[in-house]
């Protein structure tokens, strides 16, 4: 149990019916409480670094090393994975680093600017054994480029599977992301459609704002990756700030730490939730 490949894990799910989370990386203390919450619940997880993490930090190195030094040392499976990347220079660095996989987001362009661009990106990491998720028909809530409405058609969403050759698609159907809310309305049907029309795994975005049975639904008809950041980010939050209603705290080790130990209890329920029995 280590660092492992996304297609396993992938096929795996598939298999057992089980989703893999997914869970945003945006600093060390989340890597940690990640892995930790995955090996309470004996269920393999996904780091994810986003592209404006690797910004925030200046640099996309030093946080994946740290997590895939994470990962090696889980005693679950653990893949590292590069989130939301438009950044071709970005997305190169991540291969030259051994990151597994990784998402590239060209969503915002043509749909055949789209296809061209992500179908570049699948030559080029596969040529180094790297696993490539890409997204059509946008997400709501990111950057305001998409739009809250947007839904992916089944028959296209095959067709741009087949024209790139990816080995994951993230879909548009009605989650969005950086939600504080869980009321989101998940279109169950239009995830069977999706999932019967498309021969690879669909990837759940913006999963933070959908409730538990949401989530449950999305599963059961075909979801296979679901990825979580402002979940994680309010449990922690919430974590850090009751413990700083002590005025005399000054140690980030006291406030960081219940903080990370609230991202692990979250990971645990959401794993547990999404894959009911070990896979």
């Amino acid at each position: 149990m280590t660092l492992a490949s996304m297609s396993d894990l992938a096929a795996r799910a598939a298999r057992s019916g089980a989703g893999v989370g997914a869970f945003n990386v945006v600093q060390l203390e989340h890597a940690v409480g990640i892995v930790h919450g995955a090996e309470q619940a004996g269920r393999p997880v996904i780091l994810q670094i986003s592209e404006n993490t690797v910004a925030y930090h200046g640099a996309l190195a030093p946080l994946a090393r740290a997590a895939l030094t994470v990962a090696e040392q889980a005693s679950v499976d653990v893949v590292v994975h590069l989130d939301h990347a438009m950044d071709l220079d970005l997305v190169r660095e991540a291969i030259d680093l051994g990151l597994p996989s990784l998402m590239y987001d060209a969503s915002a362009m043509s749909y055949e600017a789209n296809v061209s661009a992500t179908r570049a990106v699948v030559t080029e990491a596969r040529e180094a054994g790297v696993w490539v998720e890409a997204e059509l028909g946008e997400v709501g809530g990111k950057d305001g480029v998409h739009a809250p409405g947007a839904r992916t058609r089944p028959d296209e969403a095959a067709a741009y599977v087949a024209r790139t050759g990816v080995d994951a698609l993230a879909v548009a159907v009605g989650s969005s992301h950086a939600m504080l809310t869980r009321d989101a309305e998940l279109d169950v049907d239009l995830i069977a459609r999706l999932a019967a029309a498309v021969p690879a795994p669909l990837v759940l975005h913006g999963s933070s704002g959908v409730p538990d049975e949401g989530l449950r639904s999305a599963v059961a008809q075909g979801m296979r990756k679901v990825n979580v950041a402002t979940q994680l980010n309010k449990a922690m939050t919430a974590a850090v700030r009751a413990a700083l209603s002590d005025p005399d705290l000054v140690d980030p080790r006291r406030y960081l730490g219940p903080g990370r130990d609230a991202i692990a209890a979250e990971v645990t329920r959401l794993l547990d939730l999404l894959a009911p029995t070990a896979y």
